[in-house]
C-alpha cells in the first residue's frame, strides 16, 4: 500500500507537457497548475488552471480536464487514462478522479497544505471508495515546485512594488 510504483519511460514526457499547460495559466495570471490525460499513449484531454478568468473555484486544471476527456469520450468513465499533473490533486480534484475512475495519477510536486494523494490524504487507495488507482510521485518535482514557487515569488515582488 505504501509501495510508490516507478514512473514509467512516458510518465517524463507527459508531465512536460503537463508543465507546458502550466505555462499557459501563468501567462493568463493564473496559478501554474497544469494537467494532460493520456490514453493508449496519446493525449486525451488537456487542462490548466482557471478559476480566475472564470471565477470559478471548480476550474482546476485537472477537473478542466477530465470535462474535456469526458466529452471527448461521451462516457465519464475514463477507463484505461493516466492523469498527469504539476501539483499534488487537492480532495475535491482526487475525489473527481476516483470518480471518472481513471487508472492512474502521476503528479509532480508534492501539496503539504491540500495534498489528497499523499501528503495530507490517500484517497486514490482509500478502499472505503468505490474505485482506487495507482499514484506516482514526484515525476520533475523540482521543476513542478519551481514553476509555482516561482509564480508566487513574482506576485510578492509585484506586490512590493506598489
Amino acid at each position: 500500500m505504501n509501495d510508490i510504483p516507478p514512473p514509467s519511460a512516458l510518465d517524463d514526457q507527459f508531465m512536460a507537457e503537463a508543465m507546458a499547460e502550466a505555462a499557459r495559466a501563468e501567462a493568463r495570471g493564473e496559478v501554474p497548475v497544469g494537467c494532460v490525460l493520456v490514453q493508449r499513449g496519446g493525449v486525451l484531454a488537456r487542462g490548466h488552471n482557471h478559476r480566475e478568468r472564470a471565477q470559478d473555484p471548480t476550474a482546476h486544471a485537472e477537473l478542466v480536464a477530465i470535462r474535456a476527456a469526458a466529452a471527448r469520450l461521451g462516457s465519464f468513465r475514463l477507463i484505461d487514462v493516466t492523469c498527469y499533473v504539476t501539483l499534488e490533486p487537492c480532495p475535491m480534484c482526487a475525489g473527481a478522479l476516483v470518480n471518472a475512475r481513471v487508472s492512474r495519477v502521476v503528479y509532480g510536486a508534492d501539496d503539504p497544505k491540500a495534498g489528497a494523494l499523499r501528503s495530507l490524504y490517500r484517497l486514490g487507495e482509500d478502499t472505503r471508495l468505490n474505485h482506487r488507482f495507482e499514484v506516482v510521485p514526484g515525476v520533475r518535482a523540482q521543476a513542478c515546485a519551481a514553476q509555482l514557487s516561482g509564480f508566487f515569488e513574482r506576485i510578492r515582488a509585484a506586490s512590493r512594488q506598489r
